[in-house]
């Protein structure tokens, strides 16, 4: 397998993102002295914003100087429950909850985040503050029970680029005292967790074989008229380095992205093209820039969040100065050998079986594919090799006719 792109890993790398000590975050909703809503959790928000350059993602955290705001509230006759918490500049996670006469749940979910704000959004060409929101958030409880879901989950908000991850979730709404209840509603994802008892100690722990081959996805991205102006098949396997829990040292962790978990989502402009994957645990996103002068393309940016569950902190890093995947306008680029794209110091990307083509899609379909130099030299090989085979052919074939008309030579008729 050809490595010939790890000598071209780079010097430095720009970091577009920051690294956050996982917490959870308190927030008590009350009504006079009476506790009606409680949580204890954290989150972060994947969002992709638009630049003076085309797009860019970050990966904020609730940070732990969150509080409740004065738009929560208890709730009263038609009006439902809500604990918001700002953040900030004008920045807010609003959850908003319903019940039954068996269930509590959290009927809608918002985040509103402010694009004036440098700190988290530098060079964003908006200045406004947006609200996103979804009724399809998946968190209910029996009543009197506190929800429970420290695996992470991620929500998107409905039909934009804004991923909400949760983890460490306990909180309860409807309390009927202050204090959340000792029974717990349990998360689907924490009822699948397994846990599996160490056999040796996390400083001898053997590091786990290099999982197979990914898995080859199939993503898009669709225009706002319904055509598909993105097109991206590829298996694609993260090279991160973390500290480790359970080893309690800092660890390189190979990951295989699984498409049939992974959702995802973009933007196509008429210079830059975003793809974004989400799995739950990993937010990837890719853009790409078209130079209209010169009519090619290249990938320019990778970003990468992960919350593993063996992660002492979420993993937030990428770099906004590639020059990977180069193709031409209206063409696709294809490696069906392995390629090791360095990102950072701490990831890298391999891909495999790729084919790409962020601009220039007609019919929903792959333009001329335009090969990389890898193929290229994996076909050149053989040909390099059967011709030399064939020239030694020749030339023991040539000696022998030589030699066979010399013997005759040395006979004469008498």
């Amino acid at each position: 397998m050809s490595r010939a792109l790890r000598a071209a890993a780079l010097a430095a790398a720009a970091l577009l993102g920051w690294l956050a000590v996982a917490h959870a975050v308190s927030f008590e909703v009350k009504d006079g002295n009476s506790t009606c809503i409680k949580a204890e959790l954290s989150a972060s928000f994947f969002i992709m914003y638009s630049t003076s350059n085309g797009t860019n993602t970050v990966n904020v955290q609730l940070p732990s100087s969150a509080v409740v705001d004065s738009g929560s509230s208890c709730g009263s006759s038609g009006v439902s429950p809500e604990l918001l918490a700002s953040f900030g500049d004008g920045h807010s996670l609003g959850l908003v909850f319903s019940k039954d006469d068996r269930l509590y749940r959290v009927l809608n979910l918002s985040l509103t985040y402010n694009l004036n704000d440098s700190t988290y959004f530098p060079q964003s060409s908006k200045k406004e503050i947006v609200t996103l929101d979804t009724n399809a958030t998946g968190i209910s409880a029996q009543l009197n029970t506190t929800y429970r879901c420290l695996s992470s989950s991620s929500i998107r908000l409905g039909g934009s680029n804004v991923t909400i991850t949760f983890s460490g979730v306990r909180m309860e709404a409807y309390m009927p005292s202050a204090n959340l209840s000792s029974k717990e509603s349990v998360c689907s994802a924490d009822l699948h967790a397994t846990t599996v008892a160490p056999t040796q100690s996390p400083t001898t722990a053997p590091t786990p074989p290099a999982p197979r081959n990914p898995e080859r996805g199939n993503y898009n991205v669709t225009n706002v008229n319904g055509t598909v102006c993105l097109l991206a098949n590829m298996g694609l396997q993260l090279n991160v380095t973390y500290f480790s829990k359970s080893q309690n040292k800092t660890v390189k962790g190979i990951v295989n992205l699984q498409p049939n978990r992974t959702s995802f989502t973009g933007l196509c402009e008429a210079t830059t093209a975003t793809l974004v994957l989400m799995d739950g645990l990993t937010n990837l996103s890719f853009a790409f820039m078209l130079n209209v002068t010169s009519k090619k393309y290249h990938l320019s940016a990778l970003n990468v969040s992960a919350a593993w569950p063996d992660m002492t902190a979420p993993f937030t890093v990428g770099n906004s100065s590639l020059n990977y995947l180069q193709g031409t306008l209206g063409r696709s680029y294809m490696c069906t050998t392995e390629q090791i794209l360095p990102v950072t110091n701490t990831f890298s990307l391999n891909t495999f079986s790729l084919q790409v083509q962020p601009f220039g899609v007609t019919g929903n379909k792959f333009g001329t594919a335009e090969e990389c130099q890898m193929d290229k030299d994996n076909m050149l090989i053989p040909i390099i090799v059967g011709a030399a085979l064939a020239g030694l052919v020749l030339i023991v074939l040539i000696a022998y006719l030589i030699g066979r008309k010399r013997s005759h030579a040395g006979y004469q008729t008498i």
